[in-house]
């Protein structure tokens, strides 16, 4: 059964998340942001993300809608603090997203439209798949990651936790990136790149 919903977050990528929502029927009690803002579908502003803990963990569920254009430890600090406090976080699926019968999907993936992702692969936790991104088989793709629009991974490529991987990226089979590196934009992944590491171009180097 489906649980009422917070949305934690009030930005475009929320907006994004709230009509997948409202378009599978979810029931959204409303937001949280640090201030009241103008909210494209009317919902409720419930105050800070603090006011969540009024409300007992077992009746709700959790939206983290907090988007990244870098390595950020933003999602991944919300995300543990009210996991730690037994809060569940749902993940939301756009129905257009392809995804093979052996795939799995940790607790609040978010997946949105056109994506499609290949057999025996694996999505660990609060990670973001975001529009059009193409990812193949046996590919390992670590917790609070965000994986951009219109992105290509090719087969058995890992990518570990906090790393945000850019725009229409490329990465060839086989490949290992580290976590909390941020892939540029439009970069050509054509060799292991290591922690923390910004890595640009076509091939993609360290800068």
């Amino acid at each position: 059964m489906n649980k009422p919903i917070i949305i934690i977050g009030n930005g475009g990528h929320a907006s994004v998340l709230t009509e997948i929502l409202l378009a599978q029927k979810q029931m959204i009690i409303g937001y949280t942001a640090p201030t009241i803002e103008d909210n494209a579908f009317d919902l409720a502003y419930l105050g800070s993300d603090e006011i969540i803990q009024e409300y007992n963990p077992s009746d709700i569920e959790l939206v983290l809608a907090i988007g990244t254009i870098k390595p950020s430890p933003l999602r991944e600090k919300i995300f543990n603090m009210f996991k730690q406090k037994k809060y569940h976080f749902k993940s939301v699926i756009h129905p257009s997203a392809i995804i093979a019968p052996s795939v799995q999907l940790g607790q609040g993936v978010q997946i949105m439209a056109g994506t499609i992702i290949q057999t025996n692969t694996t999505v660990a936790d609060n990670s973001i798949i975001n529009t059009g991104a193409l990812i193949d088989h046996d590919c390992q793709i670590g917790s609070h990651i965000h994986i951009a629009p219109g992105t290509k991974i090719s087969g058995s490529v890992h990518i570990q936790e906090g790393t945000h991987v850019g725009t229409g990226a490329t990465i060839i089979q086989g490949i290992h990136i580290g976590s909390n590196c941020l892939i540029g934009a439009g970069a050509v992944v054509v060799s292991n790149i290591a922690n923390g590491i910004k890595a640009v171009g076509v091939p993609a180097k360290e800068v």
